[in-house]
């Protein structure tokens, strides 16, 4: 006769949580044939998101951009886990895009898109960790009311749009992120852009108004075409 002590109902065995967790991650083909959008500008996209947040290694980056690809909001966490699992990296994504922006879910068709960007190590290939952000990227814009949209990584030399082939040099710290008020010739660059930047929509309405303000009105006097008024004065 052996004894021996059963597993508690509510503990799934290793093996099986093991299964599922493999299960909530997309390789680069389902997540091509997913009709994700393509970014017209992803060098553009990235080095923006690069320039806000500065990202080190395992930090995630998730963004909204609107119809025009711009961003209207965005957040950086690190995430670090040794089982990568989409399930927890959803709750993650979705916890961030709840408290940067309000959700889309009353709309009939999504307007904005999500779009994520991971630091890592190591090479640009597909790994089962970018494979569990792809699956929990995909369901946070399903419960939050936005398209899913283009999953970048970020290695140490370069950027790749997994899914898509497009890829470049990761981008390099510029010159105008320094501090302000800090002395030297960078410091009053950057207050100088700063100023000739803000200045260029003013230049721009008073190029607009100019013609307006000096178009006259021909002024009318009792009704009556004005030139029709002229030609009785001169008789």
């Amino acid at each position: 006769m052996t004894f021996g002590f059963a597993s508690p109902p509510h503990i799934s065995p290793p093996a099986s949580a093991d299964s599922a967790r493999l299960g909530r991650m997309l390789e680069p083909a389902e997540w091509a044939s997913a009709g994700i959008p393509l970014l017209r500008n992803p060098r553009e996209v990235v080095a923006g998101l690069h320039d806000r947040h500065r990202p080190g290694p395992s930090t995630a980056i998730v963004a909204v951009l609107d119809l025009q690809e711009r961003v209207t909001a965005s957040a950086s966490f690190t995430e670090l886990a040794a089982a990568p699992d989409g399930w927890e990296f959803r709750n993650v994504l979705l916890a961030h895009l709840r408290r940067v922006i309000p959700h889309d879910l009353r709309l009939r068709a999504p307007v904005r898109t999500a779009v994520l960007l991971y630091c890592r190590e190591g090479e640009s290939r597909w790994t089962e960790t970018d494979g569990a952000w792809m699956w929990g990227l995909r369901d946070a814009c399903t419960l939050h009311g936005l398209r899913c949209g283009a999953y970048i990584t970020l290695t140490p030399d370069r950027w790749q749009v997994l899914g898509e082939g497009r890829g470049g040099r990761r981008p390099r710290p510029s010159a105008t992120d320094e501090p302000l008020g800090q002395p030297g010739p960078s410091g009053v660059r950057r207050r100088e852009m700063r100023r000739t930047t803000a200045a260029r929509p003013e230049a721009q309405r008073t190029a607009v108004n100019i013609p307006v303000q000096s178009r006259s009105a021909p002024r009318r006097t009792g009704g009556g075409a004005p030139e029709a008024h002229r030609h009785t004065a001169a008789r």
